[in-house]
């Protein structure tokens, strides 16, 4: 009995190993394709991910199941447990350093949600090659007495203009997020940060600013696009906060070929159109903010 008792606890520990190991595991393209099915984690904002079905990274990742020949699932996430969903594991981050802890469900096989590429995150993420464009702003009710900086073919200096014009106004932003203030060298230089926690949703950053949670906040463009039309004549953009950023779908280190195979379908895309009617369905303008970006090669 007691080398039963023995044999039967060794079971449950391997397999209890087993499953541990599923839950951390990431799929690489071979076992999605055997599995069937593209598991896409997304987040509702700005148009990538509307919430409603559809939206550019939704369309963008559909189109790549089927590239890959596979059915497509939609997984949402938010911005404080994507990656997490992502790797099955916990994303500390302490300044430079960056580490992984615990162990939980691997939700998904993909990020494809606005996400900015960003050193930390790089650090524990494959990115494929650039999806779309971005920058962060500085934005304030359109009756707030900043005026917006002239501009300049110096962006460093203009970034630096528009950081001055923050001065002792309370700043709105949102930590593990593209609007984290670390990004962005402005956490300890004595700017009055106002941390958003009431969720992780970056779509309340203007709202939460026009009921006086804040004197100022954070956009990113894309965002600010659709901003601009919703809260018409509510709120102005000062100046910029970064330099030019590029958004991208993100894997895990351990699905080199996946990430290669969405990099062969991108190109696919942007050289049939298919990408251009993407762009413009759902950001109407964006190419007069980053000419280079949408710019045709020669």
């Amino acid at each position: 009995m007691k080398k039963r008792s023995l044999v039967s606890k060794l079971l449950l520990s391997v397999a209890v190993t087993l499953a541990l190991c599923h839950l951390a595991s990431a799929a690489d393209l071979a076992e999605i394709r055997q599995r069937g099915e593209l598991r896409h984690l997304g987040i509702r904002y700005a148009n990538f991910v509307t919430g409603a079905g559809d939206g550019f990274d939704v369309e963008l990742t559909r189109g790549f199941a089927e590239h890959i020949g596979g059915k497509y699932r939609l997984v949402y996430s938010d911005f404080y447990n994507v990656m997490r969903d992502l790797l099955g594991k916990d994303v500390v981050r302490q300044g430079a350093q960056v580490s992984l802890t615990g162990t939980f469900e691997v939700k998904g096989d993909l990020i494809a949600t606005g996400f900015t590429v960003l050193p930390w995150r790089q650090a524990v993420l494959l990115y494929s090659d650039p999806t779309f464009p971005s920058q962060v702003l500085l934005v304030a009710p359109a009756q707030a007495k900043l005026t917006p900086i002239k501009g300049s073919n110096n962006l460093t200096a203009d970034i630096q203009e528009t950081k001055a014009l923050i001065g002792k106004k309370s700043l709105l932003v949102m930590e593990r997020t593209c609007l984290d203030p670390a990004n962005y060298g402005l956490k300890g230089s004595g700017i009055d940060l106002k941390a958003y926690t009431k969720s992780s949703n970056l779509n309340e950053m203007v709202p939460a600013m026009l009921n006086q949670e804040s004197e100022l906040t954070l956009l990113d463009v894309p965002d600010a696009i659709l901003d601009l039309t919703k809260w018409a004549g509510q709120i102005k953009v000062i100046g910029p906060i970064s330099e030019h950023q590029i958004l991208a779908t993100a894997f895990p280190k351990d699905a080199p070929q996946l990430r290669d195979a969405f990099n062969t379908y991108l190109r696919q895309i942007r050289a049939d159109g298919s990408y251009d009617k993407l762009v413009d369905r759902y950001y109407p303008g964006i190419r007069r903010y980053f000419p280079a970006f949408f710019a045709k090669p020669a």
